[in-house]
């Protein structure tokens, strides 16, 4: 048996990758596929594609490679496994052999999957959601859909909308609900009505409030709740909101001005967002302007205008809880950095979509 294409060693050993028996190096556990071993493997493995010919559509030609072909001894050349997700492999020119390194095999075994996640991402905005955008000024998700029903983003739409009818329509219920459900922090900071730190994010000071936090908890929640599932999407959801509430009392423990919204809650959710959907696009209005960006740019331009707004509001007053919005936001990030690796674990192909291999057109 011929030496290991990439380290030289003489360790090769017959292993099966995917029902496909192939040679694999026993010091750098990199494998060598004979012509249609790739496309056999990958039809088989668990990436939604039952029949694949990728080695018949490689993508761009990158040079030479360092590697020799296990078959004829000749230079492989280096090739992008296809265009937009730009994982090497080494490819003979004469007998058509396939060298994949150790770091590749799971990356390339979803390739499938990735391919059919680009046609979806990289689609382009259509006259439809143009006209949506210009109307509503809400920007329009691109994102993958969720394998299962989000039954508890439904549920707090639900319930935001059920719990706003019961006093939003005036009269006494609304003066009692406020009093009674809504936080002010110069009670909650002397230990009074407590409860209010869970209550007041399920109320709205009035129906655009409502409608825009539950427009942007609909276009991101099916996601997080898909990847995190049901039972730790809404334990986040609340301990974002509360992150919110202790900011916002933190930062203005005597004021008697009530605070009430799902937003500070929502904002943590964008910052988990933000770490771990990075593939997808949200669009964002310049007057007639509509432009498909990152979560980063789109969150991070969201970020900035609430501590423009904060520092405005110190100039000249304000009914905005900013500090709740930052506060939440933070607690997100804070959440997604610390379960991200458990995250991505249960999420190989979440996990391979925020490579830098992968390539969103925007």
């Amino acid at each position: 048996m011929k030496n290991c294409p990439s380290c030289n060693s003489s360790k090769m050993r017959k292993y099966e990758f995917h029902q496909q028996e192939v040679d694999q190096c026993q010091a750098c556990h990199g494998i060598w596929l004979e012509l249609g071993e790739l496309d056999g493997a990958l039809s088989v493995a668990d990436n939604g594609n039952s029949q694949v010919y990728m080695e018949e559509t490689l993508g761009e030609i990158l040079g030479e490679s360092k590697c020799h072909c296990h078959v004829c001894d000749k230079k492989l050349s280096r090739y992008h496994l296809m265009s937009g997700f730009e994982v090497e492999v080494d490819t003979c020119s004469s007998c058509y052999g396939v060298w994949l390194d150790h770091e590749e095999l799971e990356k390339v075994s979803q390739s499938p999957a990735i391919a059919k996640a680009l046609l979806e991402l990289d689609k382009p905005v259509h006259k439809r959601t143009w006209l949506f955008q210009f109307l509503s000024q809400m920007p329009v998700e691109y994102n993958l859909k969720p394998k299962r029903t989000p039954w508890v983003t439904y549920a707090l739409l639900v319930f935001n909308v059920l719990i706003f009818m019961s006093y939003g329509l005036g009269g006494s219920s609304e003066d009692f609900a406020f009093n009674n459900f809504a936080l002010h922090s110069d009670q909650v900071s002397h230990g009074q009505q407590l409860w209010t730190l869970l209550t007041h994010m399920y109320m709205h000071g009035g129906l655009m409030h409502l409608v825009g936090n539950m427009y942007f908890l609909y276009i991101i929640g099916d996601n997080l709740e898909d990847t995190l599932g049901r039972g730790k999407f809404i334990l986040y959801y609340t301990l974002c909101g509360l992150g919110a509430a202790v900011a916002q009392i933190l930062a203005d423990p005597n004021s008697m001005i009530p605070m009430v919204g799902a937003s500070g809650a929502i904002a943590g959710l964008f910052g988990m967002y933000l770490l771990w959907f990075r593939h997808a696009s949200l669009t964002f209005m310049i007057i007639v302007y509509q432009k498909k960006v990152s979560p980063v740019i789109f969150f991070g331009f969201w970020i900035l205008t609430n501590i423009l707004g904060l520092y405005l509001a110190n100039e000249s007053g304000g009914g905005v809880a900013y500090w709740a919005h930052i506060g939440g936001f933070i607690a997100g990030i804070a959440i997604g950095l610390l379960v991200k690796k458990k995250v991505f674990a249960a999420n190989p192909l979440l996990a391979i979509l925020n490579s830098h291999e992968v390539k969103v057109k925007r």
